[in-house]
């Protein structure tokens, strides 16, 4: 587990390095094509700096806010609030910061940047229909993200990959509507370069994504299930959320791989949709859960 912790905090500069390089090179591309030069280069590196901060410190306000979130005391709901205070006492840890999200989807996610500064974020539709012991095992998992530093990794990346989705857009309408003199030789070259990095930076964005996300939750549901000695809970709790497969109102794509479930299709059953879901099937947790 230690090892584990280690391994998300290097991997957390890693991602921060490669989203840099990513937005450096949109802005060199979209500094050669409009004629400012290195200068683009600058822009994009104050940019790339600017939203790495804000994904360190202020990423969980922006996932908290996407997904409606409001947050609750203990008297507003004590049943959840003494589940997560119970769980953080297990394992040693501060009690993060507790959000009820008005939706009839059942889902729930974690974030925050460490343990000391981390928020769960339950939906309505998941109090409604699990018993103690799935819930407990919902919340488990999630408190495994906040101990085990996925948190970190995941909420920077909701940040990040919303910045090189928006800036690849905005570089890919300047080469179309942009007014670069067309006689000039190179223009020919730099459309292609700048259209190619347009184009893979939010390939890229989502395939790590992707690969943090699936990783992540077959290790948070194990890691849940050696903190509340009882697998079932979680087990019983996926399928419960597989047979109501229900959306998330407020879902969104930056935001989607926080969830224990997938926000958009819960239960994902064709193999086609497997390939691009922030999630691995859900019918495969819960056999590695019961085995």
């Amino acid at each position: 587990m230690y090892s584990q912790i280690d391994s998300n905090k290097k991997k957390t500069w890693l991602l921060i390095f490669l989203f840099s390089i990513i937005i450096i090179a949109l802005g060199w591309a979209f500094g050669e094509y409009s004629d400012i030069g290195s200068a683009g280069i600058v822009i994009a590196v104050m940019f790339a700096t600017a939203m790495n901060l804000t994904g360190y410190f202020w990423g969980d306000r922006v996932a908290l806010a996407a997904a409606g979130s409001k947050q609750i005391t203990k008297d507003v709901n004590p049943r959840l609030y003494r589940a997560i205070e119970n769980l953080a006492i297990t394992c040693g840890m501060q009690t993060p910061k507790v959000y009820i999200i008005n939706d009839t989807s059942p889902n729930a996610f974690a974030t925050g940047r460490d343990p000391k500064h981390a928020s769960i974020a339950v939906t309505t539709g998941l109090l409604e229909i699990m018993n103690d012991n799935e819930l407990e095992g919902v919340l488990a998992h999630e408190m495994s993200h906040v101990k085990n530093y996925d948190i970190r990794v995941m909420t920077i990346v909701v940040v990040l990959v919303g910045i090189v989705l928006l800036l690849s857009d905005w570089l890919m309408r300047s080469f179309f509507w942009g007014g670069r003199d067309n006689n000039n030789r190179n223009a020919g070259a730099l459309i292609i370069v700048g259209l190619i990095l347009a184009i893979l930076s939010p390939i890229f964005a989502q395939l790590i994504k992707l690969a943090i996300s699936r990783s992540r939750e077959y290790l948070a549901d194990a890691s849940g299930a050696m903190l509340t000695r009882y697998p079932e809970g979680l087990a019983s709790a996926l399928e419960k959320i597989a047979l109501h497969d229900r959306p998330l109102k407020r879902a969104n794509h930056a935001t989607a791989h926080l969830f224990i479930a997938n926000p958009f299709d819960p239960h994902v059953t064709k193999k086609f949709e497997h390939l691009f879901s922030t999630h691995p099937p859900i019918e495969e947790r819960i056999a590695r859960l019961r085995r």
